[in-house]
């Protein structure tokens, strides 16, 4: 076996699919802090990822109109931007389901 190989596969497979599964948990959180983001991210797909991958992540999705964020003053601390889905994203979300669950039913076929 090739590990090296299998590795970056594994690590290319988690990135083509890390929009997917922000773009999921918050359709189903609601508003999330970036922190918050990253913790539901590892406790529902054991899926570890630095801030300096979710930000920039965050940041296409605002760009496309996908999510939304707005700044919430903390009665101690520092503010937290909080992310929601928009209308597009909710649409958004639902073809990449589509997608998702064809590409799912083929890769079943084809690895039986």
């Amino acid at each position: 076996m090739n590990k090296s190989f299998v590795l970056r596969w594994q690590s290319q497979v988690k990135k083509g699919t890390l929009t997917f599964i922000v773009l999921n948990i918050l359709d189903k959180k609601g508003e999330l802090y970036g922190y918050e983001l990253i913790e539901n991210v590892k406790d529902k797909t054991s899926i570890i990822i630095a801030e300096g991958t979710l930000y920039p992540l965050m940041n296409r999705l605002k760009k496309e109109k996908l999510v939304t964020s707005k700044w919430v003053e903390q009665e101690s601390g520092i503010p937290r931007k909080y992310y929601s889905l928009t209308a597009t994203g909710q649409n958004t979300l639902l073809e990449m389901k589509d997608f998702w669950k064809m590409l799912e039913k083929s890769i079943n076929t084809i690895s039986k």
